[in-house]
């Protein structure tokens, strides 16, 4: 191990990784990370060698181990890797990594939260992260990790002395959660909302409430559910819980009978001013991002760490310090030969709920003399025989909201340049590399646009073509800009 490594804390002894694997070992060794990428593995990291449908980690052991990981789990022999190597092997790392996530959890003390709903989810577990830290040892999926091989490999990397573990749940067919759920076995459940994202893959909307649902089924009989109390499936969500044994459930929203109520805000360009009763227990808070949908999703925070039994106005004052991740509502000021202008970063990902909440904030955000709000709008996908509705409906949010200009990209978007009047209609190309070149000639100093769409729209394209416009690619933090 060298000195990088040596500091940290050792996570998988291979006598631990070997008991919980099943697999053996070429040799000791000890890892203080688990990593899947060779790209990015760090020095004491264990790599665990997935069969993807892209790539075989298998090819890039070798690579791995020398790169400084301590070692490599693998199932088959690959060129460059032999028993010299220190290698953990194994029936089939998939499923070896599911039996070191279940190790983990068995081992583990801390006080596990876990995230899911339509919308939100992400967002909700940083704040979570960023909420709990200052009052223990907190660890917490990164990024997305929220799928069949993501959220094993984030138990796998849960701190031995964690006090807090925060992991969100994904889907998009039903059974995902179940299995994920089993395998967390949380102590505190959300559901931050239930909305048609991924409608295509179901026949109702109650059916994605049980497909969310699932999540009750993992837990502690003893754990504690926190649901969305202005949804209108939030009593279907009620019996769900009660009939997989939860019977403790808070409820969170503007309702009056939310345990944790949303009093007054004030919504500006960058951020919120919060006034929240959690259980009685009045607290002003400053939420450093935009939007009524954060304002929700600080509600789902509170109520969750009052329910793991953690300070909720200490959790409170961490707000203030909240930062977007990449492609979710990143700022930036795109400084240009003539002027410059403001970019909102959303393009991660995009479903009707979260376009409208984005709407909102183009809304609300500043422009200089002249300047136009313009939305720059890629496919929301998996919405099935729904689409040409639901986007075409995109329409009248962007109305309400005064967007002055909508450019859009895909097949599924052709039904909202239609929908859109004359005067706000910008350009529709069939993809994002094309609306690159569009926007970017149309956009002018004093502009603020948001780009938006799902994943497999790739609009990052667009948001890379429009800072390429300017030397200056660097997240806009200043909330008084």
């Amino acid at each position: 191990m060298n000195a990088a490594a040596a500091s940290k804390e050792v996570l998988w002894s291979a006598e631990e990784a070997v008991q919980a694997t099943g697999g053996r070992t070429t040799c000791d060794w000890q890892a203080t990370g688990v990593s899947i990428d060779s790209r990015s593995v760090e020095a004491g990291d264990l790599f665990v060698a997935l069969k993807g449908p892209s790539f075989d980690g298998h090819d890039f052991a070798g690579k791995a181990v020398k790169a400084g990981a301590a070692a490599s789990m693998v199932h088959r022999r690959a060129d460059g890797v032999d028993e010299s190597m220190p290698l953990l092997i194994v029936d089939d790392t998939f499923a070896a990594l599911w039996r070191l996530g279940t190790a983990a959890r068995e081992r583990s003390q801390a006080r596990l939260i876990a995230v899911t709903g339509s919308v939100g989810k992400t967002g909700t577990k940083e704040a979570l992260r960023l909420c709990l830290a200052p009052q223990g040892l907190t660890s917490a999926s990164i990024g997305s990790f929220n799928n069949h091989w993501g959220v094993p490999l984030s138990l796998a990397r849960m701190a031995r002395k964690a006090v807090y573990g925060i992991f969100e749940l994904g889907m998009n067919h039903p059974g995902e959660i179940r299995e994920l759920s089993a395998l967390v076995r949380p102590h505190v459940a959300i559901i931050t909302n239930i909305e048609p994202a991924h409608i295509g893959n179901f026949s109702s909307i109650a059916e994605i409430a049980d497909a969310k649902a699932e999540i009750f089924e993992g837990m502690d009989p003893n754990g504690t559910a926190v649901l969305n109390r202005d949804n209108a499936l939030f009593h279907h969500l009620c019996t769900k819980a009660e009939d997989a044994g939860i019977t403790r459930i808070v409820s969170f929203g503007r309702h009056k009978e939310a345990d944790a109520r949303l009093v007054d805000c004030s919504l500006h360009a960058t951020c919120s001013a919060v006034t929240a009763s959690i259980r009685g227990q009045q607290i002003d808070y400053c939420l450093a991002m935009p939007g009524s949908h954060w304002v929700m999703n600080s509600l789902a925070v509170l109520a969750a760490i009052g329910a793991a039994g953690a300070d909720v106005v200490k959790a409170a004052a961490q707000f203030a310090g909240l930062k977007p991740l990449k492609g979710r509502g990143e700022r930036h000021t795109v400084e240009t030969g003539t002027g410059a202008f403001r970019l909102i970063d959303d393009s991660y990902n995009a479903n009707p709920t979260s376009m409208r909440a984005a709407f909102e904030v183009l809304g609300r955000a500043s422009t200089g003399d002249g300047g136009r709000r313009i939305a720059v709008l890629g496919d929301m996908l998996e919405m099935g025989e729904h689409s040409e509705e639901m986007h075409a409906h995109l329409a009248e949010p962007l109305e309400a909201a005064g967007i002055d200009l909508v450019f859009c990209c895909g097949p599924a978007m052709a039904a909202l340049h239609r929908a859109l009047p004359a005067k706000r209609r910008g350009a529709h190309t069939e993809d994002s590399k094309a609306l690159a070149t569009a926007v970017t000639a149309a956009v002018r100093p004093g502009d603020a646009l948001l780009v938006k769409g799902s994943l497999g729209s790739r609009m990052a394209v667009v948001v890379e073509a429009l800072l390429a416009l300017g030397g200056n690619t660097a997240q806009d933090s200043n909330n008084g800009r």
